[in-house]
């Protein structure tokens, strides 16, 4: 009993670290995006990525970079619901 109350307490603080953070194909390889440069990142399953269609890369805007991030680029990112790739600004 206490090994199960063990597997499921451990269970519940990975689903927590995780939460914010999402496996989606990016250039065409599988990738995680997180929204806080502090969340741990989770360990993205091997998957074959959508080809990403060639298109012009657009200018990157200018701003603040987000707390915690050094740089912070354009990229195509595979959207789950439509299944085509759009362009988002994707920080380190």
């Amino acid at each position: 009993m206490r090994s199960l109350l063990a597997a499921a307490f451990a269970l519940l603080l990975t689903a927590e670290a995780q939460a914010s953070c999402v496996c989606r194909c990016v250039d065409g390889e599988m990738q995680p995006l997180c929204g806080s440069p502090i969340d741990l990142p989770p360990i993205c399953p091997l998957t074959v990525c959508a080809l990403v269609p060639p298109s012009v890369k657009p200018m990157q805007p200018l701003g603040i970079l987000p707390p915690g991030t050094s740089q912070c680029s354009q990229h195509q990112v595979l959207n789950p619901a439509t299944r085509q790739y759009e362009w988002r600004s994707v920080c380190n």
